[in-house]
């Protein structure tokens, strides 16, 4: 976990742990990994995340999730939603999860990321196999009649700018490890074909 990105501060080294991330899977009892979720909002990103992440917690499994509006809060605080503020939320967004991957942790990002091309770049963050993106492919027509959060009447208006699936495009994933139709199926049954997927990747162990 030494990649570095264009670093503007010199004279610093990046310091291995004492305690490696195999060490941690090891005690564990399950190998870490970054589950990207994405698709438009109200896809049900974050509901399906969170409901993975009871099921791990109830498998007795380290996990946490990373929700857009709660990073927002935080440490993205300073971010809007232009091309530029998109591109460094997920910037971050990526080298937090990386983080997370080193602690020995499945960590679950639930964000718009609407740009391929920000997505590719935290997969490059980490090997091959440390992340699966997820896609939660409900259709525009599905996120709008939820509006969870109102936000799509909003943007109808013209009182939300640059809202993805409105006014700024979402750019769909090419070739996801996972697409699950958020829209149409029931929430155990998605919930079901993530776990499934973490026995297959044999991040989780039947034994």
């Amino acid at each position: 976990m030494t990649k570095e990105g264009n670093l503007k501060a010199t004279n610093i080294v990046w310091h291995q742990s004492s305690v490696n991330r195999q060490a941690r899977s090891a005690s564990r009892g399950h190998k870490s990994v970054i589950l990207w979720f994405t698709g438009l909002s109200g896809s049900g990103k974050s509901t399906l995340a969170n409901s993975v992440d009871k099921a791990l917690y109830e498998r007795g499994v380290a996990s946490y999730v990373l929700d857009g509006d709660n990073v927002r809060h935080g440490l993205c605080n300073d971010l809007g939603f232009s091309a530029s503020d998109r591109e460094e939320n997920i910037r971050r967004i990526g080298e937090v999860a990386k983080l997370f991957l080193d602690s020995g942790v499945i960590v679950l990002t639930a964000f718009v990321s609407p740009f391929l091309s920000d997505r590719e770049k935290a997969r490059s963050l980490v090997d091959e196999g440390d992340f699966v993106e997820i896609y939660c492919s409900a259709d525009l027509s599905v996120c709008e009649e939820r509006d969870t959060k109102g936000l799509y009447k909003k943007a109808r208006k013209g009182d939300i700018k640059d809202f993805t699936g409105i006014s700024s495009p979402y750019e769909e994933p090419k070739s996801p490890e996972l697409t699950i139709d958020t829209g149409n199926l029931d929430l155990n049954d998605c919930v079901d074909f993530v776990i499934a997927k973490l026995y297959q990747m044999n991040i989780l162990s039947k034994g």
